[in-house]
């Protein structure tokens, strides 16, 4: 064992800046009083014991903590932070922001809508995959407990949204109550879907333990969670349910054009206008209609673009006849993809990705398909609106280099600081997962017209959001409206388009996120080409992009500037793993 080192290899390591060190205390504090809260954003595989207080008085303390928090991320001067410590600052000053307006606004008064709730999102975590021993399962025994008080909670929170008239709109909740029911009126606890973590108990735990671990889910599933159930739906169906406005607009809560742009900057982390969005978003549609056309022609169509539309979502040869025939086809595009990534990417995720059915109990009311850490859902309901066409750009958006790309290369990250590498920034996600699309016409991904025009419509499905949710929520437009513009300007088909419109009736803002993050990394990706000319690797750029985990979308811009000014080298020094 070496001691000392030789004096000539000592080097006295540069102390920190003082604003970088007053950065670093501000964060870790709240870090680590937001993990004793139980709101931090944990690594994916993560096994918690207690689900987080969503009391009003909770709610009440963390605004006021983060409205302190923010005071003193503006107190600190950021011409003294080091570059590395500026992006950090610039990342968790949008983080906290955005928790403030969420908490200032009561968000959490409102903790559904027409895509998700509160119980909808248990019902997802408890499909989770429990990969370790017995100490995890009884953390969720634990968690299980925990149910009921958070559901009580969260109803709590809807009738005092109730009184105030913050809610989602009826014609969007019709039939959302199907979940809650599922588990209300059921008799087997163990077909209940908080018991599937239970079913097949690692060989690994005793077979006395297994089942007593079992009786134990049995018994507090039975006993607490169906009741808790029981008593939610009567709340939604006999108080919630009958008061809900036929109002859509956000801009008609109290203080409604505020609420709005908070939301805008939330999704976007940009302050635009609606009008502003809103006039991009009929922009960008025209150019897209001008690419349609083209596609079009190139298909040998003999007719206009409607109608051309028209046979797409009516032809039987464009839809899958089985749930196994769309599910083999996702899984063929994500290999396809395989064969691909290193000639565009150099830093690929260790983690792996299933591709698995969405949830029968939200299907009905789900998107064509969603990613993550691990998974890559897609949804198998209604075949006859889930066209094959479409599938490669909804593989690459949602698994890789999408969302199962993406949010693992963060996660991996080492590098980062723990409130970049778990988190989620829609703009910069959902935008990167868009850039993906339009990436595989470059890739040769798509092989027919008829694929290169379904990534055109998803391209148009994302612009024409900017089109819709504003004129939904800032300019008095209809759903009718909404749902004969996408007919006019996408191939979706009529489950896709009424699912969707529905689902930006009741979250106002995130649909927004989507183009604009696109945009953003495209005009970064633009600028850095012409810059750099033949030094410009497109896998160095991609590898930048992602190493920065999810970003306000002014600091993607400014990381780019680095990259330009640097030459365009990769993120990741040979030979180091982060």
């Amino acid at each position: 064992m070496r001691l000392f080192a030789p004096l000539a290899l000592v080097a006295t390591a540069a102390a920190p800046a003082p604003a970088d060190t007053a950065f670093d205390a501000i964060w870790r504090a709240e870090w680590a009083w937001r993990q004793q809260e139980g709101i931090a954003d944990n690594p994916p595989g993560t096994v918690d014991d207690h689900l987080p207080d969503v009391s009003a008085e909770a709610h009440a303390r963390r605004l006021a903590y983060w409205k302190g928090t923010l005071a003193k991320l503006d107190a600190i001067d950021t011409k003294r932070l080091s570059p590395d410590a500026l992006t950090d600052w610039q990342v968790y000053r949008a983080q906290i922001a955005a928790q403030v307006d969420e908490e200032r606004f009561r968000e959490w008064e409102k903790p559904l809508n027409g895509d998700s709730a509160f119980w909808s999102d248990l019902h997802y975590a408890a499909q989770r995959t429990i990969a370790g021993g017995e100490s995890d399962y009884r953390r969720y025994l634990t968690w299980l407990g925990d149910v009921p008080r958070y559901l009580a909670q969260n109803t709590d929170n809807m009738r005092a949204g109730l009184k105030r008239g913050f809610t989602p709109p009826a014609v969007i909740m019709t039939g959302r109550d199907k979940a809650v029911e599922t588990i209300a009126t059921a008799s087997d606890p163990t077909k209940v879907i908080y018991y599937e973590p239970f079913a097949k108990l690692p060989a690994s735990i005793p077979a006395n333990r297994r089942a007593a671990l079992q009786a134990q889910a049995r018994t507090i599933i039975a006993e607490q969670i169906i009741p808790a159930h029981k008593t939610l739906l009567a709340f939604l169906r006999t108080q919630y349910w009958p008061k809900l406005t036929d109002n859509l607009a956000a801009e008609r809560y109290q203080n409604g054009p505020a609420y709005y742009r908070s939301r805008i900057r939330a999704f976007t982390t940009l302050d635009l206008t609606p009008d502003a969005i809103h006039a991009l978003g009929l922009a960008e549609i025209a150019k897209i209609r001008a690419e349609m056309e083209k596609v079009k022609n190139d298909a040998k169509f003999d007719g206009d673009l409607p109608a051309f539309l028209h046979f797409l979502r009516t032809d039987p040869q464009f839809y899958p006849k089985t749930a196994d025939e769309l599910m083999k086809e996702a899984a063929w595009h994500a290999k396809r993809f395989d064969a691909m990534a290193g000639k565009w990417f150099g830093r690929l995720p260790r983690q792996r990705f299933a591709i698995i059915e969405v949830p029968p109990d939200i299907a009905p009311f789900y998107t064509a398909g969603r990613g993550g850490p691990g998974t890559y859902l897609v949804n198998t309901y209604d075949l006859p609106s889930r066209p094959l066409f479409q599938l490669p750009a909804l593989t690459l958006h949602e698994s890789a280099p999408g969302h199962a790309f993406q949010m693992p290369l963060s996660i991996e990250n080492k590098t980062l600081k723990p409130f970049r590498r778990n988190s989620y920034i829609s703009a910069f996600g959902e935008g990167w997962a868009l850039y993906t699309e339009r990436l595989g016409d470059e890739m040769d991904f798509y092989r027919t017209p008829y694929e290169r025009f379904g990534m055109l419509s998803y391209q148009a499905w994302r612009a024409a959001r900017l089109v819709i949710d504003t004129g939904i929520h800032a300019k008095g437009w209809s759903r009718e409206q909404a749902l004969q513009y996408f007919r006019e300007n996408t191939a979706l088909s009529e489950h896709e388009i009424t699912t969707e419109v529905d689902r930006y009736i009741g979250w106002p803002g995130q649909a927004l996120s989507y183009y604009i993050g696109q945009l953003a990394i495209q005009r970064a990706r633009a600028k850095a080409e012409k810059a750099l000319g033949e030094k410009f690797d497109i896998r160095h750029f991609h590898d930048t992009v992602l190493s920065l985990g999810s970003v306000p979308l002014p600091v993607l811009e400014s990381r780019i500037d680095r990259f330009i000014a640097d030459g365009g080298p990769s993120p990741y020094p040979d030979g180091v793993d982060t």
